[in-house]
């Protein structure tokens, strides 16, 4: 049993432990359990919710470890992985282990996580039900196959002024609108980590949208890291939050600013590397896991090496680039922008040009004419 364990660690006395634990019979275990499924089984969002003591073996005094480190439920436990809660709670690696492992089977029982090994046809139906969230120009959305997926990670990397934060404001009002419209009827969580939100911004783009500002505005969740550490702990506190907010939309903007101004020199790069390699599996798992689109921005720099061709790279090596969804390249061009996806499991490698206006993103003046004319 878990808490037999772990309860000793925490200074509680061998009786108690017995008298929370042991004094269960077998059969009340299995009841526990069965009500637990049956009522979950009802409704996937009640699977989410699902409590950390229904689990086998898991008492009080382990739950209330659990949700003073911001795992509330059995799908953050599954989420946040061995590690993250052996360092979050002090217990041993062993226990973590444990642990997670349960949740997962859990999950697996009552439908809420998939079988370890499904036929291709399954993944396939599955998704083809994968939402999609319209960036606000068609021709963007075009390059990325019908808008932003869920339960994705999708980087946009770029220079100063190529637009990413543009595209990060104008997706928290198109998440709002109705799936025909190519919105999914939900919030969004933006995480601000370089000062670039702007309510003002956000508010002239959903007039000229013809959306209610002020509506907009609420349905959408801002918090500010401070840090590099501060920004990993919003982000292992994701799952409550988008339960609360009903979001569909994870924005990190952006994802390098912090660990670029705390980790300076080649002494701190494998540290630095290590922390930015878990924040990005906790992404990764959050965006699937919850069905939510994560978009983060990325920082760039110029190559000194490159003689031919744009010296332009992202910054975060290639923990960054391995762990990224789908990578887009955002460049200046005149008025307009270009996007160019660079990383792909199926997008060709193709470009789209867009701009930037009082709508926020949007089509070029003169693609419109064309559209007009055919």
């Amino acid at each position: 049993m878990i808490d037999d364990s772990i309860d000793l660690e925490n200074n509680v006395t061998e009786s108690e432990d017995v008298t929370e634990s042991e004094d269960v019979t077998e059969s009340e275990d299995v009841t526990e359990s069965e009500d637990s499924s049956e009522s979950t089984l009802s409704s996937e969002e009640n699977a989410a919710l699902m409590e950390i003591s229904s689990l086998p073996g898991v008492g009080p005094v382990t739950t209330k470890k659990l949700q003073d480190a911001g795992i509330y439920t059995i799908l953050d436990i599954a989420v946040r992985g061995p590690t993250d809660i052996a360092d979050a709670t002090s217990f041993e690696t062993d226990k973590a282990v444990e642990l997670c492992n349960k949740a997962r089977l859990k999950l697996v029982e009552i439908g809420k996580f998939e079988k370890d090994f499904v036929t291709a046809t399954e993944i396939y139906d599955r998704r083809q039900k994968i939402e999609r969230i319209s960036t606000g120009s068609s021709n963007l959305d075009e390059l990325l196959i019908g808008g932003v997926e869920t339960q994705a990670v999708t980087e946009f990397y770029g220079e100063f002024g190529s637009g990413k934060t543009q595209i990060c404001h104008t997706l928290c009002l198109n998440v709002q609108l109705p799936v025909e419209d190519g919105g999914l009827s939900a919030g969004a969580i933006y995480i601000d980590t370089e000062n670039t939100f702007r309510p003002e911004r956000l508010r002239d783009i959903a007039v000229e949208r013809g959306m209610d500002p002020d509506e907009a505005l609420g349905k959408i969740i801002v918090a500010k890291a401070f840090t590099s550490s501060h920004q990993e702990l919003l982000v292992g506190e994701l799952g409550k939050v988008i339960e609360d907010s009903n979001a569909k939309l994870v924005i990190v903007d952006s994802l390098m600013g912090h660990y670029r101004s705390e980790f300076l020199g080649r002494g701190t790069l494998a540290t630095r590397q290590h922390r930015l390699n878990r924040f990005m599996h906790l992404l990764t798992r959050t965006a699937e896991t919850r069905n939510v689109a994560v978009v983060m921005t990325n920082q760039v720099m110029s190559a000194p090496d490159a003689f031919f061709g744009d010296p332009t790279r992202p910054v975060g090596g290639h923990v960054v680039a391995h762990t990224s969804t789908y990578r887009l390249y955002l460049r200046k061009s005149g008025k307009n922008r270009i996007a160019k996806m660079k990383d792909s499991p199926y997008h060709p490698e193709h470009e789209a040009v867009f701009t930037l206006n009082e709508r926020g993103v949007d089509d070029p003046v003169d693609a419109k004419a064309k559209s007009k004319k055919k």
